[in-house]
């Protein structure tokens, strides 16, 4: 207590300097209308930044959901412009027939955001770890998807983590075809640059060009159709002969993927089931 009186009294004048110019600075701004439309300017100013610099920091903070949401709205509005395509190929003279068509192939299917927590990219088998696993809805064979197109497919699903098999996997085939067309075949990658994937078994009268877009076929219950896949940037006859492989430049940058979507179809457990009743019939007739 003596040393905190003897601080006070030593520095007294320092603190009375102080006082006085407080109660100066706060008379000059007070009674005199230049100086206080300075002083208030100045005030709103600084309140203007402070609220800038915090709507941009918030901001910053939430671009892992914006991604989210981006990617989730991305996907659909693929899925609807594909299918807004097939109904306007069948268009007839009743519009709520095309209606009908656009709402049922879009009601099946649901989105589940997740993250990638691991991606490998230098291998010839790579795989993509995600954080949501059988507690969140994700099972095996459903499909993944990205801001910038398909990611791969569920390999194995944990609890609370899930094994992805990418495009960039020597061991992954997908169904795809070319938009605005019905040649169809199977996407696959031999390795090396994760840039690029082939579409093989396209026939040799089809009218492609370079540029041409690569989408899902929508022929298995994994990935609805007309999800973006990539472009073409290269023809050339398969090593067959009879069939034409296109070289894909892939629309998911595998190396810098964070925010994915697993893509559940509603109507799988009807399929499987219709699957398991044809299994079994076939067997009883062959008995």
């Amino acid at each position: 207590m003596n040393n905190l009186s003897e601080f006070f009294k030593k520095y007294n004048h320092w603190f009375l300097f102080v006082l006085l110019e407080a109660a100066s600075i706060i008379l000059l701004f007070r009674f005199n209308n230049y100086q206080g439309s300075v002083w208030f300017t100045s005030a709103n100013h600084m309140a203007a930044e402070v609220n800038r610099w915090h709507h941009d920091a918030v901001g910053y903070l939430n671009l892992k959901d914006v991604n989210q949401r981006l990617s989730a709205e991305n996907m659909m509005l693929q899925q609807q412009i594909a299918q807004l395509r097939e109904a306007l190929d069948m268009q007839d003279d009743s519009l709520g027939a095309n209606d009908r068509v656009v709402r049922e192939a879009l009601s099946g299917f649901t989105l589940i955001p997740a993250r990638v927590t691991s991606n490998s990219i230098l291998k010839n088998e790579n795989y993509v770890v995600i954080n949501k696993g059988r507690a969140d809805g994700v099972e095996t064979e459903m499909g993944v998807v990205g801001g910038g197109g398909v990611v791969g497919i569920v390999f194995l699903a944990g609890e609370h983590y899930s094994l992805v098999l990418p495009i960039v996997n020597v061991k992954s085939n997908i169904s795809c075809r070319l938009r605005g067309q019905r040649f169809f075949g199977n996407l696959q990658w031999y390795g090396g640059s994760t840039l690029f994937a082939y579409l093989n078994d396209i026939p040799r009268y089809a009218k492609i060009r370079v540029g041409g877009v690569v989408e899902t076929s929508g022929y298995s219950e994994v990935f609805p159709p007309g999800l973006f896949v990539g472009r073409v940037t290269q023809i050339a006859n398969a090593p067959d002969g009879l069939s034409m492989q296109l070289k894909v430049n892939l629309g998911t940058d595998f190396a810098n993927l964070s925010d994915v979507s697993v893509i559940v179809n509603r109507n799988k457990p009807q399929i499987d089931s219709l699957r398991v009743d044809l299994e079994s019939f076939e067997t009883a007739q062959n008995g």
